[in-house]
Order: structure tokens, then sequence, then C-alpha cells
């Protein structure tokens, strides 16, 4: 897992959006960032081998346990990306504003380490934020990823607002 393609798409000499670099550990964080670009969509990153693996969700994180949600990978981001807020100036990649929506920790399920699930297409997990706690399981089809069924749903924590 590398930042090159994270660093080719931006000018990080002209936004405020974090160089950072890859780094060593076994970090099991996540956020999501509410995204307000072209369209406003919600970003999920996972810390998977000193990265944050990323996806954009349209339509938010599931708090309906009717719905479904559809998401497609981006690329990796640098795990300061965890604690930036900010504005990315209009004429930039991913111009609009950015603010961390919910954060916390994972645990993953199957005994198996994230980036081995990411590797076989599906992955589970156990989150642990101040808004979204509960199992999330998510298949791929190439880039693109949607909860797969008979999960169940990710719940909000209510003391959280």
């Amino acid at each position: 897992m590398t930042l090159e393609e994270y660093r080719r798409k931006r000018q990080l000499s002209k936004t405020p959006e974090p160089a950072g670099r890859v780094r060593r550990g076994k970090g099991r964080s996540f956020v999501v960032q509410k995204h307000d670009a072209m369209r406003l969509h919600y970003d999920f990153r996972l810390e998977i081998n000193g990265v944050l693996v990323s996806w954009a969700v349209p339509k938010g994180p599931r708090m309906d346990p009717a719905s479904k949600r559809f998401a497609t990978m981006t690329e990796d981001h640098p795990l300061e990306y965890a604690d930036f807020e900010g504005v990315i100036p209009v004429e930039h990649y991913g111009a609009g504003t950015v603010m961390v929506w919910d954060k916390g920790t994972y645990e993953t399920e199957d005994d198996l380490p994230a980036e081995e699930q990411l590797a076989r297409g599906e992955i589970k997990l156990i989150l642990h934020g101040k808004k979204l706690q509960g199992r999330i399981c998510s298949g791929s089809h190439g880039q693109a990823w949607r909860e797969t069924e008979g999960e169940e749903p990710l719940a909000a924590n209510k003391a959280a607002g």
C-alpha cells in the first residue's frame, strides 16, 4: 500500500491536506469524513498497513437496517488525514469542505487481519465509534463495494447524537 496515487492527484503545496507518509504498525482506527465536494458524500477510511484505505459512500453511513449502501474504493490516504478538516480550494482535486463526522476503532471478525479480508474481497468488522457502533460486512465486485445481506445493521450510538 502506497500513497503515490494520493500524491499524484494533489498539489499538496497548494492545499491544506497533509502529505503524510506510510507508517508501520498495526493500528485499527477508522474515520468517516463528510465531504461536500462536487456532490456531497462521505468517505469511510480504515487504517490498514500504515495507510487509510478509503471508500467514497455517496449516501452516507447506513443507519437504517432496511437500507443498503454502495461504496467505491478510492486511493489510500495518509494516516494524518484522519484528523483533517478544512476546505480544499476550488481549482484542486476534491475541492470542497471536509469534516470529521465520526471516528473510532475497529476489530475484525473471522480472526483474519483486515488486509487479508480486503484481499479476498469481503471485509467483516465491528466498529467502535462515537456515532457508529456495530457490525459491518461489505463485499466487493472490482472496486465497487456493497453491504452484504444477512449482517446486523450498523447501529447509531444514540448518546452521541
